[in-house]
């Protein structure tokens, strides 16, 4: 009897070790994301150069050209900063397109100018120089070591200059009564959303991904609706600085 009690001892001993053993893996493996996320390095400072384009199908102008950002890490899910880009491309704009005002005036004489000059089209052609400037917030989600997805507002402004390309002479002479030194330059705000994955190749660098839908009305006096860009860019990020440790950065229950 005592020689079983003593086995009886050692089983139950065995099944305890056993089970601890099960259950500390388990309480690891629920506990090791959130650890490592706690460790992941997060630089206080960002800068990201990359190829983007910007395109408006309403008026089928495309646009490539350069994406610059810079930014601050408040904390590690809050990051605020500077947005620029710049594009160029061509386009046409016809008449339909144009405000009320303009196809009153103009309207009644294309079927005119049809009759005496075979093929004419009322269209003009444009080269478009376009620029964003946005300052704002970015809020990443680090929940991955070597993916970060993020989402940000997208408001700001935008310039564009408006040049006409077109060798025609009757639209030449159109222009020059709406637009004397045959370009138009335009300041207006834009807003929409927008985010993006940063694909986290080393401890300083990432490769970026990223796109913005955004809405705006340039040149109100000559054309009647605004129009929607999509901003595409890709191209190389890094962070530097000490690594920032604080959660959220607000205070109350953010923290």
């Amino acid at each position: 009897m005592m020689k079983v009690s003593r086995y009886a001892a050692l089983v139950a001993l065995a099944t305890g070790l056993v089970s601890a053993q099960d259950s500390q893996p388990a309480q690891q493996l629920t506990t090791a994301p959130e650890h490592e996320s706690e460790q992941q390095y997060v630089g206080k400072f960002l800068i990201y150069s990359g190829f983007m384009f910007l395109d408006s199908p309403a008026i089928k102008l495309f646009e490539p050209g350069v994406h610059i950002q810079a930014g601050m890490r408040w904390s590690r899910h809050i990051s605020v900063g500077f947005d620029y880009s710049r594009g160029t491309g061509d386009t046409t704009i016809g008449l339909n397109q144009a405000t009320t005002a303009i196809q009153d005036k103009y309207g009644p004489l294309v079927p005119i100018l049809q009759q005496e000059v075979p093929g004419f089209v009322a269209a003009l052609p444009f080269g478009s120089v376009t620029q964003t400037f946005t300052m704002g917030p970015e809020f990443p989600w680090r929940r991955w070591k070597r993916i970060t997805p993020y989402i940000r507002p997208s408001a700001g402004i935008i310039n564009e200059i408006a040049t006409s390309t077109t060798t025609n002479f009757l639209l030449e002479h159109i222009v020059d009564s709406i637009a004397p030194s045959g370009k138009e330059e335009e300041w207006t705000a834009f807003y929409g959303f927008g985010g993006g994955v940063a694909f986290n190749i080393s401890k300083h660098f990432s490769l970026v991904v990223q796109s913005d839908f955004v809405h705006d009305h340039l040149f109100p006096d000559l054309l009647k609706n605004g129009r929607n860009t999509i901003r595409f860019s890709v191209g190389p990020g890094f962070q530097f600085g000490h690594n920032v440790t604080r959660s959220w950065g607000i205070p109350g229950h953010w923290e």
